[in-house]
């Protein structure tokens, strides 16, 4: 699948999964575009080519960036943005693999799946709160 086709499928899917957690209907587009510029990231990144895992800890990154700016912007709480836009990031795939795996009996293709998919979202979560973080140290140092 080329690039633009998987960008396209990112926006349709972000912005489906954002109308699925019933976001405001102003905000469905912005939500489709903070997954599309996160899976933007992650894909250019594997292009590199960079660990899944760190390409996901980057995406997340970003979309946790995108996302407080939306949030400002469109007045709304940053975690209509930022779960929506996660999504693409979600290592889903490669967690039924894994599970496919077990039910098969290849347990050793099973654990390296499952332990792929377990730091897949574990860097996606620590994306989200270095983000967050640094947001707040920006703030603090904007106040005093």
């Amino acid at each position: 699948m080329n690039m633009l086709e998987q960008l396209v499928t990112s926006f349709i899917g972000t912005a489906g999964f954002s109308v699925l957690f019933n976001v405001p209907r102003r905000t469905v587009v912005q939500c489709g575009f903070v997954g599309l510029l996160g899976w933007l990231i992650y894909i250019s990144c594997l292009e590199v080519p960079a660990d899944p895992i760190i390409a996901a800890l980057l995406a997340s990154c970003v979309v946790a960036v995108i996302s407080q700016i939306c949030a400002k912007v469109y007045k709304t709480p940053i975690i209509v943005f930022s779960i929506a836009g996660i999504i693409p990031l979600v290592p889903g795939g490669t967690a039924y693999d894994a599970m496919r795996s077990f039910v098969e009996y290849d347990y050793e293709t099973a654990l390296q799946l499952a332990a792929k998919a377990f730091m897949i979202s574990g860097a996606i979560a620590i994306g989200l709160v270095f983000s967050e973080a640094i947001n707040q140290a920006i703030r603090k140092l904007k106040i005093n």
